[in-house]
């Protein structure tokens, strides 16, 4: 007989292990429907969500989701894992942590000493339990700062990407739609490129271009171009200007391997990124991506709800202190979050676990075009997400994507966020606006001049 069990009514219910448990606690989302992993219905949900509650935190510890044995991600998390910070609420239940996190004696430094304590799956179990407003309140206790040439993370400030993205790779396009981020306060993150192209001469000549205007006009921000890892790896060793290594991650060994890279990869990158010694006030170097869905994708999900693989990934971005992590909540589409609800579900969900793991989120806020959501549902999840205290959002030009062809959050977007809730972008950026944005529209003649 299974020991997860719980009696609603005078019905039992019995889960036959505790990735099955995990799975039927998790809110309704299309994924886990399609991967026949979600509960039957609201009671089934609601019984796995109790039988939860009752289970102790150890019992995470005890029985590894994927083998020990086969998956490089799970040894991480457990080779890793610092059972004297765990000590402190080593005794607790999921749902006892859960009241724990709401507890307004728990600061943000108490959570801070707790990081390296949690694994994955604990972030995961507890995020079952808790209402969006629970997501918020407790996310927002917790600040992870760090640093390259701008300080991103600090309370009271909201960073942008600045992702100015051309279906052509066009030189001059991306300088403009630079530039016009840069009139509207983004970029103070990352000025970050999606290549059309993974050519390593196309890749050198982005980061040159960024380069060369982050220079010219003493920009304090980083660059990188998201190309594939092993590409950035080549542009390292060619001499290009690498600031920020960028990766795309899931949280299991055979999802990690359709990406094509694994955990000595990124180290491998991770290293050649520090020995440029790049940063100028600090040596965050990594830039990794995530997103629910993404291990079912691939059918490297192991019978592990997209949640709970999600949160995993945090744990291999985790390992190599990371200067930004961001969902791309609702890119992968609806047949892993359906509609609007789902992705704002998905959006705090994310939010919440990858800053109680110790990282530094940020959410890009987006859908494809064929999902059941629109620009209503980006607003509540802009909202929602500032209030939590995100890290950073995404600034693409009118909030379209004319190359990866989804829609996302605009330079305006983040500015409605700073307005709404007193926030500063980056301090060293916010110094730079401060003295050189009444020439702005100057450096973009003279952009269109160099490009012409």
């Amino acid at each position: 007989m299974s020991r997860y069990r719980t009696t609603l009514g005078s019905r039992v219910y019995q889960f036959e292990d505790l990735k099955t448990l995990l799975a039927k606690a998790t809110p309704l989302r299309s994924g886990d429907e399609l991967a026949g992993l979600a509960a039957h219905d609201a009671e089934e949900r609601v019984a796995a969500q109790m039988a939860l509650a009752d289970l102790p935190l150890q019992a995470l510890l005890d029985e590894p989701l994927i083998p020990y044995e086969t998956d490089e991600v799970t040894r991480l998390i457990f080779d890793t894992h610092d059972s004297q910070a765990f000590s402190p609420i080593s005794h607790l239940t999921v749902g006892d942590f859960r009241d724990w996190l709401l507890d307004n004696n728990v600061d943000g430094e108490t959570l801070k000493q707790l990081a390296p304590g949690l694994i994955p799956e604990h972030a995961a179990a507890v995020s079952k339990l808790m209402r969006q407003q629970d997501l918020v309140k407790v996310a927002r206790k917790l600040h992870v700062v760090t640093r390259f040439r701008t300080t991103v993370g600090l309370p009271g400030h909201l960073s942008t990407r600045l992702q100015p993205n051309h279906p052509a790779d066009d030189p001059r396009a991306i300088a403009a739609a630079i530039v016009d981020g840069l009139m509207l306060g983004s970029g103070d993150a990352v000025i970050g490129i999606n290549p059309v192209s993974d050519n390593p001469a196309t890749v050198h000549n982005l980061l040159r271009l960024v380069d060369t205007i982050r220079e010219r006009y003493s920009i304090p921000t980083q660059s990188c171009v998201l190309s594939h890892i092993t590409t950035q790896i080549e542009a390292v060793t060619a001499g290009s200007p690498v600031d920020l290594v960028f990766q795309s991650i899931a949280g299991t060994e055979a999802a990690n391997a359709s990406f094509g890279i694994n955990l000595a990869l990124l180290r491998e990158a991770h290293q050649a990124a520090l020995e440029l010694g790049r940063g100028t006030i600090g040596q965050n170097v990594m830039y990794f991506e995530t997103g629910q869905g993404a291990a079912l994708s691939a059918n490297a999900h192991h019978g592990v709800d997209q949640q709970t693989c999600e949160a995993r990934a945090y744990a291999v971005a985790r390992h190599f202190e990371p200067m930004l992590v961001n969902t791309v909540v609702g890119f992968i589409g609806p047949e892993y979050l359906y509609n609007g609800k789902q992705i704002l579900r998905a959006a705090l969900e994310d939010h919440f676990c990858g800053k109680l793991l110790g990282l530094p989120m940020g959410c890009d806020v987006c859908y494809t075009n064929h999902a059941e959501a629109d620009d209503d549902d980006m607003d509540a999840i802009l909202t929602m997400l500032a209030a939590a205290g995100v890290n950073y959002i995404m600034g693409v030009p009118g909030a379209d994507d004319i190359m990866l062809n989804y829609q996302s959050s605009s330079f305006h977007d983040a500015l409605y966020l700073r307005s709404l809730f007193n926030l500063r972008p980056a301090p060293e950026f916010e110094q730079w606006l401060e003295q050189h944005r009444p020439a702005l529209p100057q450096m973009m003649a003279l952009l269109s001049e160099s490009r012409s």
